[in-house]
């Protein structure tokens, strides 16, 4: 768990500077292969006025770039909010081995909270090793504090 908590860590500061900036929905991600971190990123959808620019597909079309390939097979991603549909159909596309997440998202959660894709054995056949609440607290907490600072401030 250490390594986990580690790289979510990552994640997690990545957020916490998108929330303090008010500039998305504080959800940071990064990409990690051979035990170093590739890309990382946070929500970009309101900034760039696009619903995909999400935390995980930035990080992924990233580190694809990065390492020259769309074929992540053992790399993990550390991402602060369970994947939603979307998020989890690129981890399935770009054959991301592991998924760590931090909060749970019960309104869009695809990785087990709404639905599960990423352990869909007929979608996946069981190749996506997903792990949950790592960090959840502080993950989630964030979270709250965004959006009741954005409801305050409306």
């Amino acid at each position: 768990m250490q390594v986990k908590t580690g790289f979510m860590r990552v994640a997690l500061d990545l957020a916490k500077v998108s929330a303090a900036k008010m500039l998305d929905i504080p959800v940071g991600a990064c990409v990690v292969f051979a035990g170093k971190t590739v890309s990382t990123a946070v929500n970009e959808a309101v900034l760039r006025c696009d619903p995909t620019a999400h935390a995980e597909i930035l990080a992924i079309s990233a580190a694809s770039k990065k390492l020259a390939t769309y074929n992540l097979r053992g790399a993990t991603l550390y991402t602060t909010l369970e994947p939603c549909s979307m998020c989890a159909g690129a981890i399935i596309n770009a054959n991301i081995t592991d998924v760590v997440f931090g909060a749970y998202n019960e309104k869009e959660g695809a990785a087990g909270s709404l639905i599960d894709l990423l352990r869909d054995y007929q979608t996946t056949f069981g190749n996506i090793s997903v792990t949950g609440g790592v960090l959840e607290q502080e993950c989630s907490e964030l979270l709250s504090t965004f959006f009741e600072k954005l409801r305050n401030n409306c």
